[in-house]
């Protein structure tokens, strides 16, 4: 049987049993039709499959600082994973966690980056993906609109839409490995919140968020912004909201090690 397949046809068969979800440290709850141990084992596939197509950076500084803003990050959330941090070489300008905590940062972004704190302010953001399980949202979503016909084709032999492509588009990650897929806006806005006060929480200065956002608009500045940014309607409402959002968790930052920038990288 071909990869994921078992998963769906579980996912499918037992969906309509399924009831909303709570979310990790949230008052909220969402439908999901899948389980989290299946949501954290697709996470742990997709994450051996990238990394076994990728180059790991050599770079020993940048590894031990991704280590150190990860695990303090990873403090901050009111979740138990087997936390994961790879750097991968790679021009891409992106980064990600998938469910379970397992989380990659290429190093097309560090140079925008500048300092551990905005590295904490990005991973806060993925990290939060993960922890609301928007990945399984996704898939719930596209299992009820789409994902019958899909499955149907994969149980059946055909070779449409494979289900470990279903698996990837639904975590967010493209059939291409370093292309990440945007989430909806209210996921993104929701990732926004929530990652800025884990990073100032974790010690991070929450000002870095916008700034950051400014300087990647500069980067970007007559390009394409990359997939895993672009969900906002413009880069100047995202940052109008990070920094409308540092000041709603400056107290966290206040009652945190308060580290700062951090390292420069």
């Amino acid at each position: 049987m071909r990869p994921y397949i078992s998963t769906f046809l579980l996912i499918l068969s037992s969906g309509l049993n399924t009831s909303c979800v709570s979310l990790p440290g949230s008052d909220k709850s969402a439908f999901i039709m899948i389980s989290e141990s299946e949501e954290k084992s697709m996470g742990r596939k997709a994450y051996a499959e990238i990394l076994s197509k990728e180059k790991l950076s050599n770079n020993l500084r940048w590894q031990e600082i991704l280590q150190r803003v990860g695990k303090r990050i990873a403090a901050q959330t009111p979740v138990k994973y087997q936390w994961e941090y790879s750097l991968v070489q790679s021009k891409e300008m992106n980064a990600f966690c998938l469910p379970g905590g397992k989380v990659a940062f290429y190093t097309g972004i560090i140079p925008v980056l500048q300092n551990e704190a905005a590295m904490a302010l990005v991973m806060g953001h993925e990290v939060a993906h993960a922890v609301q399980r928007h990945g399984a949202q996704r898939m719930s979503q596209g299992l009820l609109l789409q994902g019958g016909l899909a499955l149907g084709s994969v149980a059946l032999g055909g070779e449409g839409n494979t289900s470990g492509n279903l698996v990837m588009a639904a975590l967010g990650l493209g059939a291409q490995v370093g292309v990440m897929l945007p989430f909806s806006r209210s996921h993104e806005t929701e990732a926004d919140s929530i990652g800025l006060k884990y990073a100032a929480g974790a010690g991070y200065d929450p000002e870095e968020g916008f700034r950051f956002w400014e300087r990647f608009a500069r980067e970007t500045k007559g390009g394409k912004m990359p997939n895993f940014l672009s969900t906002h309607p413009s880069e100047k409402s995202r940052i109008d909201n990070l920094r409308k959002l540092a000041v709603s968790v400056r107290a966290l930052y206040e009652n945190s090690p308060k580290y700062g920038l951090g390292e420069t990288l």
